[in-house]
């Protein structure tokens, strides 16, 4: 239902553009321009009005994807939706005057201006009026409970079977399709909670039950509130997938990070906010990903063809080498790299590189310096399963060491990995978990500091580090 909700918003977008764009030209024709109205079919013959009704519409839509608009479409607000809608009008607008409106010949400065105002006005009350028929229309649903969230309880005492009165009897129904509660070792299941709700289980069980069920929102409701046992409980919801995370409000003060309210008639819970980044921040990163994976494979072209020359004329085997790695979500992937190591390197069992380790030919070891192994992954960014910038994806084998150890490494995966990362540019190649563990530091810091910004200053530090051949 979500996705035929998005395409109903994503057509009404195109239509309310290309209506705006159509106004606008008759507002310049008859008011700035002074042409008759029985000359105004005049303007179909103007291929800038068909040109504008078919680019203008694109670009808006383009704008809106970067926005989010069309991002859990069934969860808007129509409060939400103005803001939106504003800050997108404005920017769209500025665009459209200094890239197709600029130019124009006039007679009079006061005609942009007035073009601008039309503009802004006619294309703000098209698009928001047909927004918010649609968010209306859906919120209604919502509150009449033909439309829900599969949600499961994190808890089973009288905590949890309190927060669900508390959702099920409030005022405007909040949308919770409760399919059952999860609880922790030795915990307690309080029998009218049962009554209520199914018994799924174990905490440890949540991945799995959240594919199971496509859970879209997990409620914390634990007796205990200590610090460390929250946290040790959002550890293992956030490896879960990208999932709403509310949480009780008289835990708020243990939580560390963003959270919000978001609405005054529902139940008081506190939303955390789980994205790492504002979602233009997101559609600019995956823009940017695009154009210089595009930009580098053809940039590099030559040095492909070259090393992959090189490889086959000194070592037996193929040119390159995937293997299986762990992505965004915990799912897997195939990762590509030129080979650096002998045929069967492996046949053993898996096992890190190391100095001086046997197994990397004499061009590998090059290869390895200067981080040439990796410029096949441009492709899995092209494809998406990774990004310029991210941490590093390791192998299931060596996931499981981690997470034995440092249950929070499962963080990472709340990001797609990358080609280069902090830890990669601070530490290197690990040789070993111990090492591994070190370098997550810096991988983890990244999750707290991951903007555009932190981007582009490790990839410059990359290329430093690829220059002067410091790779370790």
């Amino acid at each position: 239902m979500e996705r035929r909700m998005a395409i109903k918003y994503l057509i009404c977008d195109l239509a309310s553009a290309a209506v705006a764009w159509a106004l606008l030209f008759v507002f310049r024709k008859i008011a700035l321009e002074g042409l008759p109205w029985s000359q105004l079919s005049t303007m179909f013959d103007d291929a800038n009005f068909w040109w504008g009704i078919v680019v203008v519409p694109i670009g808006w839509v383009l704008l809106y994807f970067m926005q989010g608009t069309y991002r859990k479409v069934l969860r808007k607000s129509r409060l939400k939706e103005f803001q939106h809608t504003t800050i997108a009008t404005f920017i769209g607008v500025l665009v459209i005057f200094f890239t197709l409106i600029l130019d124009d010949e006039i007679r009079s400065y006061k005609h942009y201006y007035l073009s601008v105002l039309f503009l802004l006005a006619v294309h703000f009350a098209i698009t928001y009026t047909l927004r918010v028929i649609l968010t209306s229309s859906t919120v209604h649903k919502v509150h009449k409970r033909q439309i829900g969230f599969p949600t499961i309880m994190i808890g089973s005492g009288d905590k949890a079977y309190r927060t669900y009165l508390d959702l099920e009897n409030q005022e405007v129904y909040s949308g919770n399709l409760f399919v059952g509660f999860v609880k922790e070792p030795g915990d307690k299941v309080d029998e009218k909670l049962k009554g209520v709700m199914a018994d799924l289980g174990q905490l440890q069980d949540l991945k799995r039950l959240v594919e199971k069920h496509n859970v879209e929102e997990v409620i914390i409701a634990v007796e205990d509130r200590t610090k460390d046992h929250i946290s040790q409980i959002l550890r293992i919801v956030n490896g879960c997938g990208d999932l709403i995370i509310r949480i009780t409000p008289d835990a708020r003060d243990i939580i560390v990070g963003s959270v919000k309210i978001n609405s005054i008639f529902h139940s008081p819970l506190i939303t955390i906010n789980n994205r790492l980044m504002e979602e233009w921040q997101y559609s600019v990163k995956r823009l940017f990903d695009i154009v210089c994976s595009l930009f580098a494979m053809i940039l590099l072209s030559p040095v492909y063809l070259i090393t992959a020359i090189t490889i086959k004329a000194t070592s037996k085997g193929p040119v390159f080498y995937a293997q299986e790695r762990i992505g965004y979500l915990g799912k897997p992937f195939k990762m590509h790299k030129f080979r650096s190591m002998y045929v069967d390197a492996e046949q053993h069992g898996p096992a890190l590189a190391h100095d001086g380790d046997p197994r990397i030919t004499p061009f590998g070891r090059f290869m390895r310096k200067v981080r040439l192994d990796e410029i096949p992954q441009f492709y899995n960014v092209l494809k998406g399963t990774m990004s310029l910038v991210g941490p590093r994806p390791e192998r299931q084998y060596y996931i499981d060491q981690i997470v034995a150890r440092k249950p929070e490494y499962l963080l990472l995966q709340r990001v797609k990995p990358g080609i280069t990362s902090w830890g990669q540019v601070k530490y290197g190649y690990a040789e070993n978990v111990d090492e591994m563990l070190e370098r997550s530091q810096y991988d983890l810091l990244y999750l707290e500091n991951m903007s555009i910004t932190t981007d582009i200053k490790i990839l410059l530090y990359t290329v430093i580090i690829i220059i002067q051949g410091r790779g370790k």
